[in-house]
């Protein structure tokens, strides 16, 4: 399976049988959304950057509630979570999405801000590639980030929701959340998109992939 980073907190992720799902499709957040086609799309809550459905082609279904769906082919679990350390007082709820996709257990943490816990620790796991918000504020902060992927042991991790060029969102940059990692488990990638086989996925290490923002769709 393919995973193109289109920036913010949307990935395209795409099954080697050609289904493909978007999550979190912004809109006005200081650079343009890339032209993109999906069969389905997700939206971990109602904020302007993260639920632009209309920004993505091909009439997509949209999930956007908590529950189990399927999608050519495609299991995806919607989880309900918070926004905010206080039960979703200040922001509300969150949707945390799961996809199974050529025998890989993707997971999409949305806007999280709750702190971790054994509880929902055990709601998400088996987890091989973890999504992950790391640039606090309105969302987990890099602290809180390091604490969920030490729970969740993922072999791989790409961080999402921090401050690149361009954006007028208030969040911190990226190193502060791969700065608490070795230099050795850390990839920075001049590219948008990595494709992933199950074979190559060892469960005894993790993988920090920082992805570059695709800023036009070929």
């Amino acid at each position: 399976m393919k995973i193109r980073y289109l920036g913010h907190s949307c990935f395209m992720l795409t099954e080697s049988t050609g289904t493909t799902i978007v999550t979190d499709p912004y809109g006005a957040i200081g650079y343009k959304m890339p032209s993109v086609k999906a069969d389905a799309v997700t939206v971990s809550h109602g904020h302007y950057d993260h639920n632009n459905v209309k920004a993505v082609k091909g009439s997509p279904v949209v999930f956007d509630e908590e529950g189990t769906y399927e999608i050519g082919g495609v299991d995806v679990t919607a989880i309900k979570s918070y926004h905010d350390d206080e039960n979703g007082e200040r922001r509300g709820d969150n949707l945390i999405f799961k996809f199974r996709m050529d025998g890989l257990e993707i997971c999409h943490l949305g806007d999280l801000g709750e702190e971790c816990s054994s509880a929902l620790i055990e709601m998400l796991l088996p987890v091989h590639v973890l999504l992950i918000p790391v640039g606090g504020n309105y969302t987990i902060d890099a602290e809180q980030a390091k604490e969920y992927v030490d729970r969740i042991m993922p072999a791989i991790v790409i961080p999402m929701h921090y401050k690149t060029k361009g954006l007028n969102i208030d969040v911190d940059k990226v190193d502060e959340f791969i700065d608490k990692f070795e230099s050795d488990d850390v990839e920075e990638l001049e590219d948008s998109e990595i494709e992933l086989f199950r074979d190559d996925i060892t469960e005894d290490s993790t993988k920090i992939i920082v992805m570059e923002r695709a800023k036009e769709w070929n």
